[in-house]
This record gives structure tokens, sequence and C-alpha cells, in this order.
């Protein structure tokens, strides 16, 4: 059952009457991506043969049975949260945009969500859109969206939940380089996040809300800054980084719920793999005195919805023909996690790069540049569909050449490895040229050893560089590549380049020759 929306932090004051230990139970979600379908241990598309023998992992089919179940396990008092990026990965955010995702949740029961900086990938109208087809709240407490016409008053700040009598406030918070990393345009404002929940946490306090949860789509390393910066927080949910914090699995980034400053932070990895879930205990001032859970692994052991199931291969009829295209080989499987391809060289960064390159060498391009966060997965060994493409390359991005300075590429490097440590997706993949990084080195001088072919980089000369349009525009913190000379940003999918590069190249080997040199590993 749905909680009922009690008030936003602008009501008025709530009355006491907490009772004695009372506990809550939340189930949350994060970073689904429109992994509507069962996921591979590669976090792409699954086969049916492979779920069929049990090795896949997700899909909304789980999601829908492992909900309900922990839902009739935890009895009265829960709520169902989700921490934003429902858009973007998949094929059926191509052809549905955040209709379905919108679809299922409303189905599910959704209490609340915070927006992710992907649900602004159409744009403040793709969120719209989404915003007109759900019927729970969805919150942003550092954006302001007042000068836009089609958000304006749509997207909350926060919001207090009615749990059978007792109200538990939520605030949500985006992470401030959504212009960059996303396409939310001018008029929507971004503010601290510091400062956004504080002011958000003093209003529900004020109200007298003693149970407050932030929901947030900023990552792992800002969540650890809020629980250190933020007053009168009872639990941080969060989402943006992927993070997995685990009590049972070794390669979990943290214990599950991880304390900071005395702040419990759960977060549940990505894509649907997983369903967050945390026990909660509080006492009559609204202090939690016990708190336990861990993320369920929904794994073949959960069974499909038959329904969620029947729906989605409805959904998926029109996309079957592209997604089933055999378009070559791999020998083995194609590295593509973002844990690799946003900390240094990746075997998928050297294809993507590669193809990007051999398409347009004929026109005097030297360089290729990709960004290590518009790479979404890894290709397993065996055949490699259109589809398996499409999930590792699913933002349709168009190739962009273009002419910058040495220097400007000296700068794009430094910008690319300037957040090394926070997993940032700025990361550069490269062909063409190598370089070396020290990520302990001072921000600006992280920097050496430029080859371009096999000459050290000139930072007066010009270069012909093909890259994607979104970098090109600046995504990513690429704004020195903004106003670069004879830009065409309108080529081909590069989704469809690689697919073309892979054709003319199967059976394609993966491999790392070494263009990329972190310093350190």
């Amino acid at each position: 059952m749905k909680a009922r929306i009690l008030t936003t932090t602008c009501a008025l004051a709530l009355t006491a009457g907490t009772a004695q230990a009372w506990d809550l139970t939340i189930l949350h979600t994060n970073d689904f991506h429109d992994r509507f379908e069962p996921i591979n241990a590669y976090d792409s598309t699954c086969a049916p043969e492979d779920n069929e023998a049990g090795e896949c992992f997700g899909g909304i089919a789980r999601m829908v049975t492992a909900i309900e179940a922990a839902r009739e396990e935890a009895g009265d008092n829960v709520l169902l949260l989700d921490a934003g990026d429902q858009f973007q990965g998949s094929l059926f955010f191509t052809e549905y945009g955040g209709e379905i995702s919108a679809e299922f949740m409303n189905q599910i029961g959704y209490d609340a969500m915070a927006v992710g900086n992907h649900e602004f990938d159409n744009g403040p109208e793709g969120l719209a859109e989404f915003l007109d087809l759900v019927d729970f709240p969805v919150l942003s407490a550092n954006i302001d969206v007042s000068q836009n016409n089609m958000l304006a008053d749509r997207v909350q700040k926060s919001v207090t939940l009615d749990v059978n009598g007792e109200q538990v406030g939520v605030i949500s918070v985006l992470a401030e380089d959504t212009p960059e990393t996303s396409s939310p345009g001018d008029t929507v404002i971004f503010s601290s996040i510091i400062d956004a929940a504080q002011a958000q946490v003093d209003a529900l306090t004020e109200q007298g809300v003693n149970k407050i949860v932030l929901l947030t789509h900023v990552g792992f390393p800002a969540d650890r800054r809020l629980a250190e910066e933020v007053s009168d927080v009872d639990l941080i949910i969060g989402g943006h980084s992927h993070t997995l914090l685990s009590n049972d699995d070794e390669d979990a980034a943290g214990s599950y719920p991880t304390e900071v400053n005395g702040v419990p932070i759960v977060t549940a990895y990505a894509y649907g793999k997983y369903l967050g879930e945390v026990k909660l205990t509080f006492d009559d001032n609204g202090e939690v005195t016990e708190i336990s859970g861990d993320p369920i692994l929904l794994d073949a052991s959960v069974a499909e919805d038959e329904e969620a199931v029947a729906r989605i291969e409805e959904l998926a009829q029109p996309l079957e023909e592209l997604r089933n295209e055999v378009v070559a080989e791999t020998g083995s499987a194609i590295e593509g996690s973002r844990e690799v391809c946003r900390a240094g060289e990746c075997q998928m960064g050297n294809l993507v790069t590669d193809a990007m390159l051999d398409r347009v060498s004929d026109q005097g391009v030297v360089i290729a540049f990709q960004n290590g966060g518009g790479l979404r997965a890894s290709i397993e060994a065996g055949e490699v569909t259109m589809g398996d493409v499409y999930t590792v390359l699913p933002f349709q991005n168009t190739l962009s050449t273009f002419e910058v300075t040495g220097q400007d590429l000296i700068d794009a490097l430094e910008n690319g490895v300037s957040q090394m440590e926070e997993g940032a997706g700025r990361f550069p993949q490269v062909s063409g040229m190598s370089f070396t990084v020290d990520p302990s080195a001072e921000v600006g001088s992280r920097i050496s050893e430029v080859m371009v072919g096999d000459e050290a980089i000139d930072p007066e000369a010009t270069y012909a560089v093909v890259s994607n349009n979104y970098v090109r525009n600046g995504g990513d913190g690429y704004s020195m590549f903004v106003d670069a000379e004879n830009a065409y940003d309108f080529g081909p999918d590069v989704a469809e380049v690689v697919a073309d590069y892979l054709a003319e190249n199967t059976p394609y080997e993966p491999y790392t020759d070494g263009r990329i040199t972190v310093m350190g590993n």
C-alpha cells in the first residue's frame, strides 16, 4: 500500500504523537536505466536462453515480485522510493521515452522519486511528459524550475508522507553538474546540494517532522559530504554513482548501511540488479535506535511476474528486428564497465574510439575522443548484435568532427581526469594519441607525455578531432571544444559507426595497448 502524501514543506505544523519504538521498512531502487528485461553479468540484455538457464539478473518482472514479497514481509509500515535515473540505457528508452517507466512505477506503487540527471536526456520536455503520467511526487530541492513553463510548480523540493499516522519527510537533491552530463537547458537553475538540503530539513523540522530521509542523486562521495555537513538527517538513500553497499559482497564499496558522521547511507548498485531494503526503528524523538538490511539480489531465485513478462514482450516487439541483427563476433568479452572505463584505458574505449577514427580518417582526422561515461556496458564473447551495441552506446549521440589546438587537447585531457577519484564519466578514452596521468598530482598538472601518433603534441598546432556531439558541445566539462573550428556535429549515430566497424573487423579481438598510462596502477 502506498503511503498517503500528507503535506509538502509549505504546510502547517504537524501534531506530535509518535509511538515508542516505531518500525519502518524502506525499499529503494536507483539508476534503473530502462533495464526492463533481465541483464547478464555484463549489465547488458540477457539472452532468453541464458535467462531460462538461470544465469540472469533483474528485469522489471523480478522487481515486481521482489517488491510484493518485501512489502508482505514488512507489514504496514513500508515506503518504496527511487533515487533517480529511471531513464536512458536501452532501446526501450529510444522507442518510448519515459512512458514505460511511468507505467511500471505507477503499477508497482512508488511513494516518491528523485530527479536523476538522465531524466533530462530528452530535455525538460522529456521530464514533463513523464510528470504527466506518474501519480507520485518527483522531487529535487536544488533545482529551480520556475522559469520553465513545462516544469514550473511540478517538481517538489520535498514531501511529507503519512505512514499509518507517522510522518516521514523525504527530500531530494540532484548532482550540480547535471548541465554538463545531460540536457536540462538554461531554464533549469541549479544550486548547492548542501544549502538546498539543509533548508528543506529545517523547514520540515520546524513543522514537527522528526523522521527525515534524503533521497539523493549525487553519487556516493557527495552523499558522504551531505552526511558530514547537513544536520538532522536520519537516512541517506543514494544514486548516480552506481555504488553497491552490501554486507555480503566482498566487492562492495562499503557496508550496508555505511555510517558517516552518525548518518547511515544506503544505495543499491544499478540496472535493477538489486532491491534495496533497509529497516529502521525510531524512538519517541524520531531518533534511529536500530537499523539493518541489505540489498536483495534479484537473481534466478526470484520468480518473474508473468503479467510483467507478457507486457515487456509486447513492448519489445517493435525493437526485436533491430536488436537481434547480428553484426559481428568477438573472440572474448569486451570490457566496458564503468569501474574500468572511468579509471583508465579500457577495451571498449579502444573499440569505440578506433571505430570513430576509422570512419573519418580519410578526412584528415588524427585523434578520436570519447567520454568514458558514454560507455554503458560490456559485451560478452560470441555473437554481437545491434542490441548489444545500442546497450553500450544508448544515447543516440552523433559523430562530430572539429579542429582544436594542441593546448585545447591538453586542457581536455586535464578536464577528463579531473574527477577520477569520483568515477566521473568525463574520463577520456582516446585513439590516435597517448598520454600519462598521475591521479595524485595537483588538478591542472595531472597530464604528461601527450603524444599524437609518434610525436609529442604541439600546443600551438591545430589538430583534427572526432568525438560525439555531446562532448563537442561541452558535455562532461569539455567546454574547450565548444568554440572549435570547422565543427560538424551531424554525422551518423556513434552506435552505427561502431557496429559497422565491428562488422568490418569480425571476428573482433578486444585489446589494450598502453595508450593511457595511469601512474600508481
